[in-house]
């Protein structure tokens, strides 16, 4: 796990040493163990390394084959390497090093820009070709590793978060007005390949880049996700269907158990992660660390989960940790944790995650998380409507959607105005091929859209802080692919996520599946009270939001007046919603 970057020229100018410098500079934390430069004439690539894989510095980035006339910079882990340089030895390829960098340059070598659809993994990389100057980058299936770029007709930069870009020269950091919509519409939400920063956009998952030396650009999605009939399932039961279910899950924990050092679990005592803990218990992953955090009960709302955790705990008998954690320090981190976002996330959860992450990477330096099970196997209550809804895009926009297009006219400056950017995209996703109902045309929306830039993306940011690798084994490509192919009757029934609870009775006990629905515990950031209270407040009104102009003041003046008022259909908080974008943008200096 690393941060990458680079910068690349189309004309005869070099790539830019200090940009790649400062770049690497702001992605420390990404990759503290040890960091490099490499240029060739026009193109310049930057790492910085978590070494997990080959701890060796025969793996050291950038990586340069020179037999090969390629060089690599790459993000991620590659969990089938080890058969693909079987495979590549096969082929009269000789390795210098032992981890996955160098498969991936081999691979690329042998089998050209197809090598990806190879991988069982996660990444985001660049590989260089020498001779030809052409560039190839590449991002993971469901966008688990970030790539995010700046083009201009020089070049283009690109690296693992857009704070190194704003470092890295001259950025465009004018609102993007299609972002905004999305950002205040769609849940927070901003697909790709837009940012809240007009001049900043990043790849989307399950795609190919081809820079050519003249700046030529291609790009090629190589995995979209059916949720058409297969035929191989056409006899399936429902006892197939749970047994399918287990055996993909036990090969995607045990994938994500390749490593050079310990891997540990999330255990937040929920369905998910428990379940994750069970599948590597039952392969004889002995001595298993797994961290449950907790904070302090206010009034009556319980600040943990324990009591479910320590089900899990006591039946695997894991090396486990309770993390109890003062609310008190969640605003000083608020900050930090906010300066570490590669984009404005308003999810409440997200400081509480940052703070987990910081405790657990005094441990482990590896761990997998439950993230995506909601997403894949349908748990969430706006499902079971969708089976037989007669107007999908209203009835997901209406439980999605923060608001309508009627109350956004009356939030932002009239010239950030446009069209219905939100609903125009989920009508064209819903549209497409490969998901013929509408609750399967939501699910697909949801894994490929909100899961990539909402969970997944507040994962690695909050984890990469901390330097801390997060594996996700619900979403390698295999349990997700399966997970569409399950009839959604089977994901719906009995309030969502049926086929996975009933897989799950076979591992672990039932009082962690039939338990209410759970959450991220963070009591006294559920609402804006007091500090939290104040902090959005002055955002909103200070000299920096004044000047920007972002926001309609009478909206501003009602939301200050009841913030605990003023909720989403999905019970979020509005007033965070518009104090958070301005924080991020305050806390990242732009005008």
């Amino acid at each position: 796990m690393c941060g990458i970057c680079g910068d690349i020229r189309f004309g005869d100018q070099p790539a830019d040493p200090a940009a790649l410098a400062s770049m690497c500079g702001e992605m420390v934390r990404r990759g503290p163990d040890s960091g490099g430069l490499a240029l060739q004439g026009r193109a310049g690539l930057g790492h910085r390394r978590l070494k997990i894989i080959d701890l060796s510095d025969a793996s050291q980035q950038p990586m340069v084959d020179a037999g090969l006339g390629l060089s690599i910079v790459y993000n991620g882990a590659i969990y089938n390497y080890r058969e693909l340089r079987t495979d590549l030895e096969a082929k009269g390829y000789r390795f210098f090093s032992q981890g996955d960098t160098e498969v991936i340059l081999k691979a690329y070598h042998a089998w050209g820009d197809d090598c990806v659809t190879r991988f069982n993994g996660m990444w985001a990389f660049c590989i260089i070709e020498r001779d030809t100057g052409k560039a190839f980058l590449s991002r993971d299936r469901l966008g688990i590793k970030p790539l995010y770029y700046v083009r201009d007709p020089g070049g283009v930069r690109f690296a693992s978060s857009l704070p190194a870009l704003l470092r890295s020269g001259p950025v465009d950091t004018g609102i993007d007005p299609v972002a905004l919509h999305y950002y205040l519409t769609f849940h927070s939400v901003v697909p790709p390949p837009h940012t809240i920063l007009r001049g900043v956009r990043k790849l989307p998952a399950a795609t190919n880049l081809l820079i050519g030396p003249d700046g030529s650009w291609k790009e090629r999605r190589y995995w979209d996700l059916s949720f058409e009939p297969r035929e191989e399932f056409s006899t399936y039961t429902e006892a197939d269907w749970k047994a399918g279910t287990l055996e993909v899950l036990r090969a995607a924990v045990k994938r994500r158990l390749v490593a050079d050092v310990p891997v540990g679990v999330l255990l937040s005592g929920g369905l998910d992660s428990s379940l994750i803990v069970g599948l590597l218990a039952e392969q004889g992953a002995a001595g298993l660390e797994t961290f449950s955090i907790g904070f302090e009960t206010v009034g009556e709302e319980k600040g943990d989960e324990f009591q479910y955790s320590d089900i899990i705990v006591d039946r695997f008998q894991t090396s486990h940790h309770k993390l109890f954690i003062d609310s008190r320090k969640a605003l000083p981190a608020l900050r930090d944790c906010i300066r570490q976002m590669s984009e404005p996330m308003v999810s409440h959860d997200n400081v509480g995650f940052y703070l987990l992450s910081q405790e657990v990477a005094k441990f482990v330096k590896v761990v997998q998380s439950g993230q995506g099970a909601d997403e894949i196997f349908a748990g969430y209550h706006w499902y079971p409507p969708m089976l037989e809804s007669d107007d999908p895009v209203s009835d997901y926009a209406r439980v999605f959607f923060d608001r309508d297009f009627e109350e956004y006219r009356s939030i932002v400056h009239p010239r950030f105005l446009q069209e219905n950017h939100a609903r125009n995209f989920v009508e064209e996703h819903f549209a497409r091929p490969g998901a013929p109902r509408p609750v399967d045309q939501t699910l697909r929306i949801d894994t490929q859209v909100m899961l990539v830039d909402d969970p997944v993306k507040r994962v690695d940011n909050n984890t990469m802080a901390a330097s801390l690798e997060a594996r996700v084994p619900f979403l390698d490509y295999e349990v997700v692919e399966f997970a569409a192919a399950v009839p959604a009757e089977l994901k719906v029934r009995e309030g969502g996520k049926y086929i996975l609870k009933e897989a799950a009775r076979e591992v672990i006990p039932a009082g962690v599946i039939d338990r209410p629905k759970g959450y991220f515990p963070v009591p006294a950031l559920k609402y804006l009270r007091g500090e939290f209270l104040n902090l959005a407040r002055d955002a909103l009104t200070n000299q920096a939001a004044r000047d920007r102009g972002l926001f309609q003041r009478p909206y501003v003046d009602k939301l200050l007046a009841d913030p605990e008022k003023h909720l989403t259909p999905l019970r979020g908080s509005k007033l965070w919603q518009l104090s958070l974008l301005e924080l991020w943008l305050q806390t990242h200096g732009i005008q």
